[in-house]
Formats: C-alpha cells, structure tokens, sequence
C-alpha cells in the first residue's frame, strides 16, 4: 500500500487540510504492518513519528517495576499515536502494542510539525486528545487502588460506556476489550475478570452481542456498581 492523499484524508485529524499539502505529506510518509502483540512504538525511545492507524487495534502499555503488564489506553482505527513528542521533543513515555494485526500510516515527527505551524487548529486537537489521555490515565491509576476488585471491574466497563448514553436505560459498547485486556489494564487475573462478567450477566446487567458488541441492559445499576453505591 503506498501513501496518498486519500488515504490521509481517511483519518479526521488531516481530513480537513488542502489536497497540495496532502500529497506533500504523502510523500514523506509511510505504511507498514504489525503482526498481533507487535511493538509500534518502543517506550524510552526518540521514535519521531506520529502513527495513524489505518486498521486494527493498538494499545499503550506500561509495566510496573515487577515487570506485569498495565494497560493504559486503546488506539482505534482513524486515531492516532505518539503524539506527546510533538510538544517535547522527547522519547515516547509507554510502548505501544498491536492488539490484532494492523495497518499503520507513520508521519514524520519534522512533517507534523510543519503542519502544526500552518495550521493552528490541529494543535488544538491533539493537545485536546493529550488532555484527555492524561484525564483518563489519572482515573485508571486510581482504578488501582480500589480494594473492591469487582468495582474496579464495573467502573472500567462504566468508562467504556459513551457519554452520550450514561444517563439512558441501556447502552452499546461497541468493540469491547477482551477479558484479558481488562485484566491488564487494571493489574487482575482475567479468572477474576470472567467472574465479574458472569455475576453482571446472570444479574442481566450486561449482555454479550456477538464479539463486537456489549450491551450494558442496565446502565444505572453498572453505574452504582462502579461508584460503590451497591456491591456485586
């Protein structure tokens, strides 16, 4: 697959820039391809690239000093990584791994920046998309310290759930984690995370939906589960 202006405008961070400055960054950019548990960018390194995803999942990971995995944040396709270098200029702070094969689009560190001085409004969504990482990455630290392990399953779920259907009956998780990738982000065994999920759909709290869909039946009680109001 060669890099082109169309396949830049798949992604919504450069959809909206001009086709001449498309095919310049085009040519300046590449595709490669990661194979399942692939690094895509290495932790303590000058990567200097920023990746889009084209297709598949990604995740940032991190790992405790006693060397266990810690999820910290999906990647999905028409999103983007590696971008904290922009503002530091400094090594990439967590790995980030392939979850499923994928396809990558890497922008050269140099060629973003450029378009950052161009065109002010995409520094504006990517510090925004760094605010947030930094919201959601305090929040799952705190997950860590919850003593209930079947509230810290529930509020995991919780912030999976859209914003715009928290105050619904029911609600969709589209493309939810695996047990397992739940059991890595929150330092659990996936035994305990399997558990939890046959507690909440025996109770028809949540209903799985093939494997690329989880309904949440009753989202007002999830959400007493994870703020601690009832206990599962």
């Amino acid at each position: 697959m060669v890099v082109t202006p169309q396949l830049l405008k798949t992604f919504p961070l450069l959809s909206g820039l001009p086709d001449a400055t498309l095919e310049e960054v085009a040519g300046q950019s590449s595709v490669r391809k990661a194979a399942r548990r692939a690094i895509v960018l290495n932790a303590g390194q000058n990567e200097e690239q920023i990746c889009f995803l084209f297709e598949g999942r990604l995740q940032g990971v991190d790992f405790t000093i006693d060397g266990r995995e810690v999820g910290l944040y999906f990647v999905e396709p028409g999103e983007f990584c590696g971008e904290l270098c922009l503002f530091d200029g400094g090594s990439q702070p967590e790995f980030i791994m392939a979850l499923t094969p994928s396809v990558i689009v890497s922008v050269p560190l140099n060629a973003m920046q450029a378009l950052l001085k161009k065109h002010p409004e995409l520094f504006a969504t990517i510090s925004a998309k760094v605010a947030g990482h930094v919201r959601k990455m305090t929040f799952q630290r705190s997950l860590l310290g919850l003593p209930n392990i079947a509230q810290r399953v529930c509020c995991q779920l919780w912030m999976l759930v859209p914003e715009k259907d928290r105050n619904k009956e029911e609600a969709e998780i589209r493309n939810p984690p695996t047990h397992m990738e739940i059991a890595i982000m929150l330092n659990i065994s996936r035994e305990t995370v399997t558990r939890v999920f046959q507690s909440l759909q025996n109770r028809q709290i949540v209903k799985r939906d093939g494997t690329s869909l989880l309904v949440v039946s009753k989202v007002g009680v999830l959400r007493d589960y994870a703020e601690g109001k009832q206990e599962l």
